[in-house]
């Protein structure tokens, strides 16, 4: 018998520059990274939210420079989860005052979502369900 699937323990996203994408996710976390490492081939910065890790990685050799596009197969966002609408109005806040743009809050039968993007241009979503 096979186990249950299990949960997404990690997310890692690729950035073009650290030094610009660390802070930028660091005020958007709220919290120091838990781990922050050159392994040569790649650099990774990665922060605890919750029970999953978050990293961003800045490869050595990157084969494009090119902001990211969800229209290209690959990633096409990531999503933090909120409990409900409320919270999600809470971000739209929090967002606003660290100057970050967002699409504002939108409604559909499925849920609740609040999407903007970091510098790299990777698409981000706070969701709530519906309710």
């Amino acid at each position: 018998v096979m186990a249950e699937f299990p949960a997404v323990t990690h997310v890692a996203v690729t950035v073009t520059d650290l030094d610009r994408s660390r802070p930028w996710y660091q005020r958007l976390f709220g919290a120091d990274p838990v781990l922050d490492e050159d392994t040569g081939p790649f650099h990774h910065v990665v922060w605890l939210l919750g029970g999953t890790l978050f990293g961003i990685h800045q490869h050595a050799t990157p084969s494009s420079e090119e902001p990211s596009d969800e229209l290209r197969p690959g990633l096409d966002h990531v999503a933090f989860g909120c409990a409900d609408r409320a919270e999600l109005e809470q971000w739209e806040t929090r967002l606003n005052s660290l100057g970050i743009a967002h699409g504002g809050v939108i409604d559909a039968h499925y849920g609740s979502g609040l999407s903007f993007r970091d510098p790299d241009n990777i698409a981000l979503e706070f969701f709530a369900p519906p309710g």
